[in-house]
Formats: C-alpha cells, structure tokens, sequence
C-alpha cells in the first residue's frame, strides 16, 4: 500500500492513485478492477475525461467481490468548465456520482479556473471542448461571467451536505490559490498541476506548503501524455525517459527512468497519479517509495532540467484566449 498523507482537514490520502485520463472506454473497467486487486486505493477522474461510467463499473466490481469496501476507496472527480454558476455545480456533481454509482466523493477539484458558458446535459455531456453550436462552427469557446469564489462556495455547499468529503483546486496559479484561500470558509486540501522536471514550480509547491495545501502533481512523465495527443509541442520536445540526466540516475539505482521520474516528485512532497496498463508498472508505480530513495544531489540534478515549459495551457485551446498562466 503507498503511503497515507494527511490532508489539512484530517483526511488520509494515499499519496500514489491511479489517474483515469486517456483510459479506453472499453478497457476501463477492467483496469480500474485490476488496480484494486493489486491494491491501488485512489482513483483519480473528471468530467471530462468522459469514462466515469466504466470507472464505476470497476469500482462496483470489486466491491462486489469484497475486495474493498467503499470507505477503503478515495474517488476524485472534478468539475468541468460549463458548469462553474453555482446553479449548475451540484448538477454536475450529481452526475458525477450517478456515473460512478457512488453517494459521494472524497475529493472534487474545480478541474481549471475558467467558466464556460452553460451547456445542458441533453445537448452535450460531456461537453469537453463545446459551448455551443454556433460556437463551435467558430471554433472559439464563450465564457461565462462567473467569480471563482462564487463556484468555490458552491462546493463549500456541496461538501456540508455531504456529497463530497473534500474540495480541490485544479490548474490555479499562485495567485489564484491565495484568492481562494482569502475568501472560503472551507480550506481546499489539495491542488492539481502539472508537475515535471521541465515544469518544478518550485514557489508554487513553497507557498502550498506554507498553507498546508496538498500538491497533486499530474502528466509526471512530461511531454509523454501530450505527444500521445499529437501536440507539436510536446512532439518537438525531447522526452524525459530518454534525458542523458535521468537516465544516468536510473542507471545509477539500477530502476527504470520511469521511476526516477516518480521518485523525484513523491521525495518532494507530491502526490502522483500515473497511469499503466501493465500490471508490473502498476505495481512499480504503486510502490515506488520502495523501490528507490534518490540522493538530494539526484534531487537538485533533476530540478536543474526546469523550464518553465507547460504542456497544459488554455491560452492554446481553440482560438480562445484564456490567460491562467500568463
């Protein structure tokens, strides 16, 4: 079992999940079942991701088979863009939840700090990318006018009705993050980011710290997941598994540039949430505080690749224009 870390509002949260982007439809359930056999406890989702269906069918599955029981599971899914007014979050979450067969969620991030203009669940769901028809021939994306707080207090509502166990915060700039924190009444206990060495974040992670927020680092293997989706960027970008730097650590401990990678990020604090559908690299992943211990000179060698290069940014998304990072 990975090692529980303890969240600003009590919670323990395994620090290593599995994350379910870019999981097939028809594979998913499966996977996910196969997770819990080999004892992965956190299950990392979205709206968007658009397989929440079959997450739940494998949840069901070995909860059925009394393999766990739903208080050993910690379930994360997030709420997607259309849906900020606090009018339509619950709506969201509701769905959420009917998907995933669950009656509540231990964590649910507000997955980017962008408001989408509203689209109903008969029209589109998930809308992903879509704000409309006549948007979409456009190929732009409308906004909604809708405060990050009044979203965030939302939340605050859904969690003391008990629909969910905590909140998150997902893509939020420092900035941002103090904004909230400033103006809740419920602290968030996590943030989601991009977390890589070309991208350490370094006052991000000092400042979470400070406020005993919980970094969740996601696509921890940099470019990789991006190229995957044929982004040019990333394409053109050298990938880390072969960097001359985590190569000669790996070759060092004798592991995997793999688990180089992922040992960096849980020495620094951070939460994982990689994704395989190979039961031996489950199972590394799963254990990767076992499997190797890096020196602070690996620490800082690995640190020293940083920069600043994102592969996440909405400001490229259709020819919108959404400054987060910026």
């Amino acid at each position: 079992m990975p090692k529980l870390l303890t969240l600003n509002n009590g919670m323990k949260m395994p620090q290593v999940g599995l994350g379910c982007w870019k999981i097939p439809n028809d594979i998913c359930a499966d996977q996910v079942y196969e997770a819990i056999k080999a004892g992965y406890r956190l299950f990392d989702g979205a709206t968007d991701y658009a397989n929440e269906v079959e997450v739940g069918k494998g949840l069901k599955r070995a909860m059925d088979d009394g393999i766990v029981k739903r208080q050993d599971l910690f379930v994360v899914s997030k709420l997607w863009n259309n849906f900020h007014h606090p009018d339509h979050v619950k709506l969201n979450l509701k769905r959420n939840l009917k998907d995933l067969g669950l009656d509540y969620l231990d964590l649910y991030y507000i997955h980017f700090p962008i408001a989408f203009k509203f689209v109903p669940m008969e029209e589109r769901y998930p809308p992903q990318m879509y704000t409309g028809k006549a948007d979409e021939a456009k190929g732009i994306l409308t906004e909604e006018n809708v405060p990050l707080l009044d979203t965030y207090r939302a939340l605050e509502e859904c969690q003391r009705e008990g629909l969910i166990k905590s909140i998150g915060i997902s893509n939020f700039n420092g900035g941002l993050v103090a904004d909230i924190l400033r103006g809740c009444s419920i602290k968030p206990v996590a943030l989601q980011i991009e977390h890589h060495p070309y991208l350490t974040q370094e006052k991000l992670l000092e400042y979470c710290k400070i406020h005993d927020v919980q970094v969740v680092g996601y696509s921890s293997f940099g470019p990789q997941s991006f190229a995957d989706c044929g982004m040019d960027l990333a394409k053109n970008t050298p990938p880390l598994f072969d960097h001359p730097v985590i190569k000669k650590i790996a070759e060092k401990h004798n592991v995997s540039t793999a688990e180089v990678l992922l040992r960096w990020a849980t020495q620094r604090g951070v939460a994982i949430i990689p994704k395989s559908s190979h039961k031996k690299r489950l199972l590394s992943n799963l254990n990767i505080d076992d499997n190797v211990t890096l020196t602070e000179e690996d620490l800082k060698s690995i640190s020293g690749l940083n920069q600043n290069l994102r592969f996440n940014d909405p400001w490229d998304w259709n020819n919108s224009k959404f400054p987060i990072f910026h």
